[in-house]
């Protein structure tokens, strides 16, 4: 029989529940021990999990546990630190929550750490396992759509919610070709202090080597779906090509037109679906080398590569280049670029048609 792999998950808000459920309920891992920073918190989860070991001081916990798999999910705020601690625990692979990080100069920091330890990293975008996305992925690889010329995604979430999840995927739709540069717009500062600091809105163009061009949208002005009843999975993604079109909606389900006529499927958001496969895969790269997870973090380096690449657009007004190197901090200088009168007439709007999405952002 398979080995059971040991996993010590940090974070015991509603993400890191969900880690840690999958982990506790899959035969492939042991939940070694959890970790926050609330004792009364830490206690309830502790008690809902099985009692595993805990601690309010991650890296003692990772220490004594040495943990195969070191997994975080905690505000993006803290990051660097973590891997660290993952790296000093020695185990083999860390799972953490996107964003990568919240600057291109950390982004570079911790990709250099992870390659020099030889360690495996994980990032939660693991929408890609929903039946809808894995159904407009075959559609594509099919060649139904002919030539792809075009992939999209929007979103009325903020950017360092929703923004590298999008870039994810479409780079997932057009088979993960390298992209070349980018340009980008924003407007708002409403999000700039919030705990995943963005612009309200942010828009940009990607231009990958095999020529296909990238349309990636988020936040309040970006278009709604309305078939979608809640912000977190009005998202939109797909690819166009020369014989049709292909794209999923988080909350809705999938729909095609190609040559062989308009098709549509079901599907939505599930972590209860998600989530067992996310960790499953996990446990697969850790047998074999060669079964490289499909979330695997060299993957959302680039896809953060090229969200921070459009904020570096707004910054400079032009288009960037690829790949990045470290420079000022984005945040930062977004916070310099953008303009003080606040939300753009077309956001304000879209909050007032859209009301779901507006009280939720």
């Amino acid at each position: 029989m398979s080995r059971a792999y040991k996993v010590v998950v940090v974070g015991m808000g509603k993400r890191g529940k969900h880690h840690a459920v999958a982990f506790k309920n899959s035969p492939r891992f042991e939940l070694a021990g959890i970790s926050t920073r609330d004792p009364a918190r830490l206690a309830q989860a502790a008690a809902e999990l099985g009692n595993p070991r805990t601690s309010t001081d991650p890296l003692a916990l990772a220490r004594e546990v040495r943990p195969d798999v070191f997994c975080f999910c905690t505000p993006p705020t803290v990051r660097l630190d973590l891997i660290k601690a993952g790296i000093e625990s020695k185990a083999a692979l860390i799972a953490y929550e996107k964003p990568v990080a919240l600057s291109m100069n950390e982004a570079i920091e911790i990709r250099k750490a992870v390659q020099a330890a030889g360690v495996k990293t994980v990032v939660s975008h693991q929408h890609r396992y929903g039946q809808h996305y894995q159904k407009v992925s075959e559609i594509i690889q099919s060649g139904a759509l002919g030539r792809v010329h075009t992939v999209y995604a929007h979103s009325v979430g903020w950017m360092l919610h929703l923004f590298t999840h999008l870039v994810d995927y479409v780079r997932w739709y057009n088979g993960n070709a390298e992209a070349e540069w980018v340009m980008g717009q924003a407007a708002g500062r409403g999000k700039l202090s919030d705990n995943h600091p963005s612009p309200d809105h942010v828009a940009g163009i990607i231009h990958f080597a095999n020529g296909v061009r990238g349309y990636v949208e988020s936040g309040a002005g970006a278009p709604d779906v309305p078939e979608v009843d809640y912000w977190w999975r009005k998202n939109r993604i797909g690819a166009q090509g020369t014989d049709g079109f292909a794209e999923v909606l988080t909350g809705a389900g999938w729909r095609a037109v190609t040559k062989g006529g308009a098709q549509s499927g079901e599907g939505c958001m599930n972590y209860d679906l998600d989530m067992p496969p996310y960790v499953e895969d996990m446990a697969r790269w850790l047998d074999d080398e060669g079964k490289v997870h499909p979330c695997h973090g060299e993957s959302a380096y680039k896809g953060f590569e090229i969200t921070m690449a459009v904020l570096r657009s707004v910054v400079e007004r032009g288009q960037i280049q690829l790949p990045l190197g470290p420079g000022e901090p984005e945040m930062a200088a977004i916070n310099k670029v953008l303009p003080d009168h606040g939300v753009l007439l077309s956001i304000e709007a879209s909050r007032k048609e859209y009301p779901t999405a507006a009280a939720k952002a």
